[in-house]
């Protein structure tokens, strides 16, 4: 069998070669995409702008199930699963170009178009740019396949030389692609997008005021001396971050602008960062919880963060809380990537350091963690009060409108449940028997810990002793000394928050408001 049998019989390394073109042809279409994407930005790249599709359709049960079997790694994981889809389709439209050459070639355009529609749909898509990645990439793809192909059904020399001198043809111009695709990858990436170099410039011009309500100097008591507890304040690169944004958006500072509107508005605002940093700028020390936190887990972190009272931004704008009369009971604050978080006006307006961040642990905000300004509000989970790179603050109300998370199957309204943890001994440890300090933190952001119970295995509950409390809206350590003797323990932890209400025993799920229960670990002591 020759590479000249009709196009009916192709030889297996004809087939082969064909599922390798539709590959390269597929690698070259994102690649080009990628670079067209840098000089865009990148959130208009096909692969992202799909993703962001994927992640929307996508059911609340199987979000919470890659949050729990992937934490923080959730949308790397996703990205591969996409470019795994795609390269199982790549290889499916090679073996389809060698029938139907045309229609191949039309497939790989056709995802093109795809990416450009999902490209310009997007929430944050103020331009018919964001296409031209999606469309400069399948038109590439599209050639590069049709130009494959045609090495691989060519009927000029049907002898035996001329195969082979087409498979050789076809290799180096499929590994030229391949490798001129990768350079122009690479040096787009080591180039940096204009976006994001304006932007980090933007950031690293940016000087933070100082604070004219500095937070209180934390209580010296409140970081415990144990090996193995949680800090009690999160580092930035160690803070969580649960998000659905597949890339971090980076915005320029000098084009930041945040619009305050809708009902009861009586002067609408708009205001850039400057304006905002020209404020009464108030520091605290907050602990932010994440709703998709098991029992136990560590989607939770304390930070000191630096911004304006956002009670004090909506009353300028004219807005008064339900208590006193307002038409609003929700506000709908927008990101620049589309994500809608609805909260509580009440909530915001009742006295506590609801805040419009720009500042965290000392910096301005990480990109990762809303750059240039996100909400800050203690006692509510982060799907309802968190809004990071947030752009407007729209007040409507809860029957009018549902928040991004509602329709999934979140809870509208979300407060924080009374949760503690046990950082040491770890799950499954094995200490050795005599003093053991178990250790870890308890928190009820608004409310404070009042108290922290052990328990070993299913003797009383004993006492544990609380660092010291920096502010009710913090988490709060915790340390019991305990005797282990040589076995198998189970240690279980709960805590009572500052009403006197404990936490609940039995565990239930984070859909849809957060989850609770105790938290316990199984250690075996071994003999001392």
């Amino acid at each position: 069998m020759t590479l000249s049998e009709p196009p009916g019989q192709p030889t297996r390394t004809v087939r082969l070669l064909a599922a390798v073109g539709g590959l390269i042809a597929g690698y070259v279409s994102l690649a080009v995409a990628d670079v067209a994407a840098f000089w865009v930005r990148p959130e208009a790249s096909p692969v992202t702008a799909v993703g962001d599709v994927v992640v929307d359709q996508t059911p609340a049960a199987v979000k919470e199930w890659a949050i729990r079997e992937f934490g923080e790694s959730d949308k790397t994981v996703l990205l591969l699963g996409i470019l795994v889809i795609l390269g199982v389709l790549a290889v499916g439209i090679g073996l389809l170009a060698l029938r139907r050459r045309l229609l191949g070639s039309a497939a790989v355009a056709a995802f093109g178009v795809i990416g450009a529609v999902a490209a310009v749909t997007r929430p944050d898509s103020d331009s018919a740019l964001d296409a031209v990645p999606s469309l400069a990439g399948g038109a590439a793809g599209a050639a590069l396949l049709y130009g494959l192909t045609g090495l691989l059904t060519r009927r000029a020399d049907t002898s035996s030389g001329a195969a082979r001198a087409d498979r050789r043809s076809f290799l180096v111009v499929a590994a030229s692609a391949g490798l001129a695709a990768t350079g122009a990858a690479a040096l787009a990436r080591a180039a940096g997008s204009p976006v994001e170099q304006n932007a980090a410039a933007s950031r690293s011009a940016l000087r933070l005021p100082r604070p004219a309500s500095p937070a209180p100097a934390v209580p010296a008591g409140a970081q415990l001396p144990v090996p193995g507890i949680g800090p009690f304040v999160t580092p930035n690169r160690d803070f969580y971050r649960v998000d659905t944004a597949l890339v971090v958006p980076r915005v320029n500072a000098d084009r930041w602008r945040l619009r305050v509107h809708g009902s009861g508005v009586r002067e609408e605002l708009t205001v850039t960062l400057r304006e905002l940093m020209t404020r009464r700028v108030v520091e605290r020390d907050i602990t932010l919880a994440c709703v998709s936190n098991e029992v136990g887990g560590s989607l939770v972190g304390n930070a000191r963060w630096l911004g304006v009272s956002l009670a004090d931004l909506l009353r300028e704008a004219g807005v008064r809380p339900p208590s006193e009369g307002g038409p609003a009971d929700q506000l709908v604050a927008r990101s620049v990537d589309g994500m809608t978080i609805g909260t509580p006006v009440e909530q915001v307006m009742d006295g506590r350091d609801a805040l419009l961040a720009f500042g965290m642990n000392g910096e301005p905000l990480p990109f990762a963690h809303g750059f240039p300004v996100r909400m800050v509000v203690p006692g509510l989970y982060g799907y309802v009060s968190a809004c990071k790179w947030i752009e407007s603050i729209e007040l409507t109300t809860f029957a009018a409108y549902d928040a991004y998370w509602v329709p999934r199957g979140w809870a509208a309204q979300a407060p924080v449940k009374t949760q503690s943890r046990i950082d040491t001994p770890r799950a499954l440890a094995r200490p050795a028997a005599g003093p053991v300090m178990i250790a870890g933190v308890a928190w009820a952001q608004h409310r404070g810990i009042r108290r922290v119970e052990v328990r070993i295995d299913d003797g009383p509950w004993q006492p544990a002793r609380l660092a010291a409390e920096d502010t009710v809206d913090t988490w709060r350590q915790w340390v019991y000394p305990w005797t282990a003797t040589p076995g198998r323990h189970t240690l279980t932890v709960r805590a009572t928050d500052g009403t006197g209400v404990t936490q609940p025993e039995q565990r239930t799920d984070v859909v849809p408001d957060g989850a609770q229960g105790y938290h316990s670990v199984v250690v075996t002591v071994g003999e001392g």
